[in-house]
């Protein structure tokens, strides 16, 4: 198990190393220097498709199980009028568990649905806000609650320079549905930053965490990554790894170190 986990992450590393490498000279022109901006942006202009690899350990009631995960997230924004943009984001998870409280398979995880009106920005500021919906999958249960919910999301924030610094608000509650796997009455927030620079790599730093209002308890990890932008032929891609950290879960939830690679696919709407 943890062999070929090992195996997965330099398959990525050396494909990520490999990239960067050998198509790091080619894009060096200013519009890939705002592409590489805009992907710190979770409401920018620009059609993303990012697949998200996670593994975490320490899981279950005994914390000897572990977990990954492929998580895709395409990011699609309607341009409005006057320059507004309304993002579309669903997020879609599988999951793999290893012993976690006895149980060993695979499914999928819940199915969540972001989105986003941001108003065209007059300032250094940038924000949206727009209705959030989480629904169970087939597999929920041992993969999430099964519980429908319904909410808010929000985002805010500042690109200065180099510099991007926001935070990532989701506000959810149960509307249906059976609370024994775990409810959805949830507060997530994720304050992020990160530095880009002129050579299209992006060094960030976020951390995400969940309050479940029924088990008062919050769940808080800490993912730093080193990310590089490349073109491979005419398709902008960009290659992201780092560690991840468990502070505090929920019960049975993930604890200490872990890891994350995301691949995102990049796509014009021009």
């Amino acid at each position: 198990m943890k062999k070929n986990i090992d195996l997965y992450l330099l398959l990525f590393f050396g494909l990520f190393i490999g990239n960067s490498l050998v198509y790091g000279n080619v894009i060096e022109a200013e519009e890939a220097v705002n592409v590489a901006k805009k992907l710190t942006n979770p409401v920018a202009d620009l059609i993303a498709v990012p697949i998200q690899y996670n593994f975490n350990r320490g899981m279950g009631s005994n914390g000897a199980g572990s977990g990954q995960s492929v998580v895709i997230q395409p990011v699609y924004p309607v341009n409005l009028s006057g320059g507004d943009n309304f993002i579309i984001r669903p997020i879609v998870t599988a999951e793999w568990l290893n012993n976690v409280n006895g149980f060993t398979g695979a499914g999928m995880g819940n199915i969540q649905l972001e989105t986003f009106y941001s108003p065209r920005p007059t300032s250094s500021f940038i924000w949206g806000v727009g209705p959030y919906l989480i629904t169970p999958s087939g597999s929920s249960g041992n993969f999430g609650p099964t519980q429908t919910g319904a909410g808010v999301s929000g985002v805010g924030l500042t690109q200065a320079g180099p510099w991007t610094l926001g935070l990532l608000l989701v506000q959810s509650w149960a509307i249906s549905g059976s609370s024994s796997s775990g409810t959805v009455n949830n507060f997530y927030y994720q304050p992020f930053g990160s530095y880009t620079t002129p050579s299209n790599w992006i060094f960030g730093l976020d951390t995400e965490s969940t309050f479940n209002y029924d088990a008062r308890r919050t769940a808080n990890q800490i993912n730093g990554s080193i990310s590089k932008l490349v073109m491979t032929g005419n398709q902008p891609i960009s290659y992201s790894i780092g560690p991840r950290y468990s502070v505090s879960s929920i019960p049975g939830g993930p604890q200490g170190w872990g890891a994350r690679a995301t691949i995102t696919f990049i796509f014009s709407k021009k």
